[in-house]
């Protein structure tokens, strides 16, 4: 799936899911290192777990980030899947 960012420095985020486990993240833009990590730490997590650690993080002054637009592209997924 593709899903564009909003609010972020990153434009867009591309993964898949399979078997409920998120794989091959993805961030276009953004800051590198931050967002290699994440998708490091994300691979093979399940889907609801993912949202669950991720969701409402937020960046600086911002009330958003890269790992809070994942778990919103995620949650748009499984809306979109179910």
């Amino acid at each position: 799936m593709k899903f564009k960012t909003s609010g972020v420095c990153s434009r867009a985020i591309d993964f898949d899911v399979v078997d409920g486990k998120v794989v091959n993240v993805h961030f276009t833009g953004g800051c590198a290192g931050n967002t290699q990590g994440v998708a490091a730490l994300i691979e093979g997590m399940d889907i609801d777990e993912a949202i669950k650690r991720m969701d409402g993080i937020k960046c600086g002054y911002k009330d958003t980030s890269c790992p809070d637009q994942l778990a919103k592209a995620l949650k748009e997924y499984k809306k979109d899947n179910e």
